[in-house]
C-alpha cells in the first residue's frame, strides 16, 4: 500500500491505517526511537505513541511524505523521553516534595522586597549554624542540592528514616526559629 492510501485511510478515520503505517514503517521507526533512548522497550512504546500521534495528527495535517512525518514525530518523541529521564536523574520530581515539606515552615508567606528576603536568609543562616555539622549535611542537600532522601542517607552512612526524622525535627525548629525572628507569620 503506498503512502497516499495510508493517509487517506488516516483521514477516513479508518484503523487499517495505523496497522498499514506498522507494517511499513515500524522497523524504521524502532530504529529512529532505539537510536535516541538506547532502550529497545522504551522504543517501542515510542513507536506506539507514534501511531497515536500520527492518529491525532491526520487530519488535519496532510503530508507529503508519510515517512519523514511518522520519523519526525518518532524523534520528537525519543528526545523528549530523554529529557524527561535526565531531569528525573538530576531529581526532578523532587523539587514539588522539597517545597511541600517547607511549607510548614514557610507557610504561604512571599518576600517580595530584598529586605525581606535578606531577612530570611540571615534567618536561616543563624539557624543552620546553631545545627549540629551532620544536621546541617542533611537540611543542606535536601533543601538546596534536592537530594533524595535515599541518597542523603547514603552518603551518610544512616537510614532513610533516620534522615526524615532530622529532616522534620529541623522543620519544626526552623519554624519556631522563624517564629522568634519575627519572619513567620
Amino acid at each position: 500500500m503506498d503512502d497516499e492510501e495510508i493517509i487517506e485511510r488516516f483521514r477516513g478515520r479508518s484503523e487499517s491505517a495505523i496497522s498499514a503505517v506498522s507494517q511499513k514503517y515500524s522497523q524504521y521507526l524502532r530504529a529512529i526511537a532505539f537510536h535516541i533512548i538506547g532502550n529497545s522497550q522504551d522504543a517501542e512504546e515510542i513507536v506506539n505513541d507514534t501511531y497515536n500521534n500520527l492518529w491525532n495528527a491526520i487530519p488535519p495535517e496532510r503530508p507529503n511524505d508519510l515517512r519523514a512525518f511518522a520519523g519526525k514525530i518518532t524523534r520528537n518523541l525519543s528526545i523528549n523521553r530523554l529529557e524527561r529521564e535526565r531531569t528525573v536523574k538530576r531529581g526532578g520530581g523532587q523539587t514539588e516534595l522539597i517545597l511541600h515539606e517547607l511549607e510548614e515552615c514557610l507557610s504561604d508567606h512571599s518576600f517580595d522586597t530584598a529586605a525581606e528576603s535578606e531577612a530570611i536568609s540571615c534567618a536561616l543562616n543563624s539557624f543552620l549554624a546553631m545545627q549540629s555539622e551532620k544536621h546541617r549535611v542533611v537540611f543542606v542537600s535536601r533543601y538546596w542540592q534536592a537530594a533524595g532522601l535515599q541518597e542523603i542517607a547514603d552518603g551518610l552512612d544512616m537510614s532513610v528514616g533516620k534522615v526524615k526524622s532530622i529532616l522534620f525535627r529541623m522543620r519544626k525548629k526552623l519554624r519556631k526559629h522563624l517564629e522568634s525572628e519575627g519572619i513567620y507569620l
